[in-house]
């Protein structure tokens, strides 16, 4: 990561958001780092679970095999198919063998929303996590992650429509909580207009994160973008330093 970007942040975000929690990022690594990865689960585990430790200043590697939850390593690339029974699972279940979770109505609207969410094969073995503050200069996220209270989500969310003519700069899809931080950010890369996506209102996601949060993952270079314009943005104006005196004291 550049140096001269990464100080630059820095000094805008306690600017501008003053206390607000740093963002982290992620990129893909052909080699495992032992010394962050956690054992291979032996029953079911989050991958937002996973990340608590992250936002906490922890790094986090995660291959195949640490993954301990079918959707993760699906929304992280490393498996393309669904689970068995997927689309029973996310609607009403199999009665007798497998309780749904009833996000969908039906199993064949499960199919067809399937066919708009694409799987992507990752192009490493691994994926790093690091909160920003940890990066260093052989770091390069391509993706940055913010999971911050509504004041914040509202500075971003306007932040990273300031240069975009057109009101969709943000996107807020359907999806498992580490579809909206990884899956649909990572594919909004290949985009010429690439967009940054608003999540976390995955029902079986939210205990793993604090009550008044959301994330808010931007592609990497929609996130320079959005560095380089703050000093010339509404972060100047009197209007948000209402929201940032908020923000500060955490009123």
């Amino acid at each position: 990561m550049d140096t001269a970007l990464k100080e630059k942040f820095l000094r805008n975000w306690q600017k501008y958001f003053p206390g607000a929690a740093l963002p982290i990022g992620f990129y893909y690594s052909p080699k495992a780092d032992v010394k962050i990865m956690p054992k291979a689960p032996q029953a079911h585990r989050c991958v937002i679970a996973d990340l608590a430790k992250v936002r906490h200043g922890k790094d986090l590697c995660l291959g195949n095999a640490s993954i301990g939850c079918g959707g993760g390593k699906r929304f992280l690339g490393f498996q393309t198919e669904p689970v068995p029974d997927f689309a029973y699972f996310l609607s009403y279940g199999i009665p007798g063998k497998l309780e749904g979770e009833r996000y969908k109505k039906s199993p064949e609207m499960v199919r067809e929303h399937l066919k708009h969410q694409q799987p992507f094969q990752a192009p490493e073995d691994y994926v790093i996590f690091k909160r920003w503050d940890n990066m260093g200069t052989g770091d390069q996220p391509v993706v940055v992650i913010f999971f911050a209270p509504p004041d914040v989500i509202a500075g971003l969310f306007t932040l990273a429509n300031f240069d975009e003519p057109e009101p969709q700069g943000v996107i807020t899809p359907f999806g498992a909580g580490c579809a909206s931080i990884v899956d649909y950010p990572y594919q909004e890369i290949k985009s010429a207009r690439p967009r940054a996506v608003l999540g976390m209102f995955d029902v079986s996601a939210r205990p793993c994160v604090p009550a008044q949060a959301l994330t808010f993952a931007v592609p990497w270079t929609k996130f320079v973008r959005m560095v380089n314009n703050m000093e010339e943005s509404f972060l100047i104006t009197k209007s948000w330093g209402k929201v940032k005196r908020r923000i500060k004291t955490g009123a």
